[in-house]
């Protein structure tokens, strides 16, 4: 029985049968033909989503990706040092003293998973500041996905993949070339470590790296040539800033540039966050409408679930398998 075949079988109601809605609207749209932009919040990539969503981005079933600067470095740091993960299946147990254990053993941990802070963190802040250097010296600046696309073609990483390649997003989005945007990058390991950098006096300016709203200059852009040409669609996973930062594109263009674009053609959102208290991760679609991000005519879906088992099934069930 095939992913598709289990789900129309067995995901008849509630929850379950939004994952298929949600699914074959994805395919519908696609075939329109359309676009689709991924928004990851959380801690996707240390949760290994890059399995299944790599294989969307080679497929082109996604085309861009709005995600936290975690994200966008956690697939790298699992990329580089799986083997030295450590998994902690009974994490809802520890005691503080058990955290401070783990914090002196450099392992730092993310709800089951320790990500390793030398081999994986130190490791590759020490691979990117040679990036970051010869940025300052050169008087470039680039947007953080390209840092991490050339930190990928240095000899030293590409020989160091603890994982099969096929599993890591980011390089199948390098592979791509994908527009990654990360919203608020400063509130990253990787921000902070640049951050400390600068203050030491190692790199001389904070503008190697271009800023939230270039990040929203280049996403508008984008938009507004691929509208021209395809129905564009959103996929949210969480909510946050990641959420928030892409799907303002369209009321940008339309209000504050005056320019007619189309709103976005689909919108799904898998959330684990209550409706209310003016949260935007608990916002429900229709209040998007009144800040012209959707239309009447948007087919959207939300899915109160968790995303690490949510995603991969509507993943491959649109992959078709």
């Amino acid at each position: 029985m095939t992913i598709q075949q289990f789900m129309r079988k067995n995901y008849k109601h509630f929850n379950s049968a939004v994952c298929v809605d949600a699914a074959e609207s994805w395919i519908s749209h696609l075939n329109r033909p359309g676009k689709m932009l991924v928004a990851m919040a959380g801690a996707m990539s240390t949760a290994e989503l890059g399995i299944s969503l790599a294989e969307m981005i080679r497929q082109d079933k996604v085309h861009a990706i709005s995600c936290t600067g975690a994200n966008l470095e956690e697939d790298i740091f699992n990329l580089t040092a799986h083997s030295h993960y450590l998994r902690i299946p009974h994490y809802r147990s520890l005691s503080k003293e058990d955290e401070l254990a783990l914090l002196q053993k450099g392992m730092n941990r993310v709800t089951d998973t320790c990500i390793p802070e030398d081999t994986a963190i130190r490791r590759i802040a020490k691979e990117i500041f040679s990036l970051w250097k010869a940025a300052d010296s050169s008087g470039k600046s680039y947007f953080p996905f390209e840092f991490i696309y050339q930190l990928l073609d240095i000899p030293s990483i590409k020989k160091s993949f603890e994982i099969d390649p096929k599993n890591s997003w980011v390089l199948a989005a390098k592979e791509k070339n994908l527009p990654i945007v990360t919203p608020g990058w400063e509130d990253s390991t990787l921000g902070n470590i640049l951050t400390g950098h600068i203050m030491l006096g190692d790199i001389s300016r904070f503008t190697i790296i271009k800023s939230g709203l270039e990040q929203m200059a280049f996403l508008v852009n984008w938009y507004k040539e691929q509208s021209a040409a395809y129905k564009m669609g959103f996929f949210q996973i969480g909510g946050g800033i990641a959420g928030d930062f892409s799907i303002c594109v369209v009321p940008l263009l339309h209000q504050d540039l005056h320019i007619n674009v189309p709103c976005w053609s689909y919108f799904c959102q898998i959330s684990d966050s209550i409706t209310s208290f003016g949260s935007y991760s608990g916002a429900v679609p229709n209040e998007k409408i009144t800040w012209g991000k959707l239309d009447l005519e948007t087919p959207s879906f939300v899915i109160e679930s968790d995303a690490s088992i949510v995603a991969p099934l509507i993943f491959h069930y649109v992959l078709g398998e």
